[in-house]
């Protein structure tokens, strides 16, 4: 059987969600590179301070007054030059600088260690920082996946014409950037995202279901019968069922507290049963907590079971597992634009709460370009403009642009190229092939 070294990190959900779909392959364990048994104390230190930073400022918007203006400064570090015009930016920058300091260091060298007792197995990586640390070390067959649609340069070496990583991209575009970046053309592959393998078995399925909720007027499905028969199979002509939200909060915990601001606004469609609200709290008690004291403030009590989950979990693992299960009955998934963004291949209409970062920028930007999903409005009245865009078919649209326009087999790709004898003889499907970023005069 196949086998490889998994590595991601404890920061938040997206960098261990994307590792999530090769538990099957893994050597050992997936490797949580701040937090595994090989990490020593010294190296831990570096990473518990990296890791507060970067959950404390996601948090620290909320502060009055001052709290936007340290997320301004912050983030101008993290900043993403536009795409066009296609130019050389493969100058290292002061963060990329600032990263491989810190690899010297010690940084991330316990999880790239752990893996030399099998050094013939591939590395696969969903954090850039280890994928740096590995190619510095010199271990060869080091796979990183990219988890948003467009990166800073940090993400690539000092030096990115003489490293071997290979960079597994979702889509066209951010293989463009990488190119900006100076990584060599054979270096990068267009895989799509790694999404989890039940829910892209199901993603058809699903999305047939699916629509006879988000098209309640059937506008969408008369219209365009024979399109979505011959992509997904003749669409379910049923009774729609309530309509049914995911609200996923990210793991830094931001944005949490706009659940109250939906449960007010939902609180009659629930009660008429119209509607049906997953509260998605993953492994954070505190954000469970307070979806249980809004539930209760909003005298929604008993909902609470009814109309109303609030999806928790110990562990990560088991919250990936509960919550891939849930998208299986979910018609709108209400979240920031962060690695879920390509969940709308699976048929998921996105609806984006505000972006934090200059990556959650592009993220939104390319599901919106895509129309595979909308920005929020006013939360204070989502039952109103959730049921309009239902009634005009504007999430159905969403749906099936998603699935029709967003890279889908991730997962298998990715796989398929780290185990092949030749990367440049595998089939990676039609996205893999589209050439973006050349210079056209």
């Amino acid at each position: 059987m196949n086998q490889a070294w998994v590595v991601a990190v404890d920061m938040g959900y997206g960098h261990q969600r994307a590792a999530y779909p090769f538990r099957d392959i893994v050597c050992e364990r997936v490797i949580t590179a701040n937090t595994d048994a090989s990490v020593s104390a010294d190296e831990r230190k570096l990473w518990t301070t990296f890791q507060s930073a970067y959950e404390g400022v996601s948090r620290i918007q909320r502060v009055p007054v001052v709290g936007p203006r340290l997320w301004q400064i912050y983030d101008s570090f993290q900043a993403i030059s536009p795409h066009y015009p296609f130019r050389d930016l493969s100058k290292p920058t002061f963060g990329s600088t600032r990263l491989q300091r810190l690899i010297g260091r010690g940084f991330g060298a316990g999880a790239v260690e752990f893996t030399r007792s099998r050094p013939e197995l591939p590395l696969l990586t969903t954090f850039f920082a280890i994928a740096l640390a590995a190619d510095r070390a010199g271990r060869p067959n080091v796979f990183c996946v990219v988890t948003d649609t467009d990166v800073n340069r940090i993400w690539v070496a000092e030096n990115p014409r003489q490293s071997r990583i290979i960079y597994l991209s979702p889509t066209p575009l951010n293989r463009a950037r990488l190119l900006q970046y100076g990584v060599p053309p054979g270096n990068v592959f267009v895989t799509g995202f790694p999404l989890p393998e039940e829910n892209v078995r199901a993603a058809a399925v699903d999305l047939r279901r699916r629509l006879t909720v988000l098209d309640a007027g059937g506008n969408v499905r008369r219209r365009y019968q024979e399109m979505l028969t011959s992509t997904v199979g003749r669409p379910e002509a049923g009774a729609a069922g309530p309509l049914s939200i995911a609200y996923a909060v990210g793991g830094a915990g931001a944005q949490t507290e706009m659940a109250r601001d939906i449960c007010r606004s939902l609180a009659r469609p629930l009660r008429e049963g119209r509607m049906r609200l997953n509260l998605v709290a993953g492994t954070r008690p505190e954000v469970e907590r307070f979806f249980r004291e809004t539930i209760v403030a909003e005298k929604l009590e008993a909902e609470l079971g009814r109309s109303i989950t609030i999806l928790s979990a110990p562990t990560k693992d088991e919250y990936f597992a509960r919550f891939n299960l849930l998208l299986h009955e979910t018609d709108v998934l209400w979240t920031k634009p962060s690695e879920l963004c390509f969940y709308a291949a699976l048929g998921l209409p996105l609806v984006m709460s505000p972006p934090l970062g200059a990556h959650e920028v592009r993220n939104q930007e390319v599901v919106m370009k895509a129309g595979a999903g909308q920005r929020q409005e006013d939360p204070r009245a989502a039952a109103e403009w959730l049921t309009d865009w239902c009634r005009n078919g504007l999430l159905a649209f969403n749906a099936f642009n998603g699935y029709l326009l967003m890279p889908r087999e991730g997962t298998e790709n990715i796989k398929k190229l780290m185990f092949a004898t030749d990367r440049s003889q595998v089939d990676l499907g039609p996205w893999a092939s589209i050439e973006l970023g050349a210079r056209r005069d």
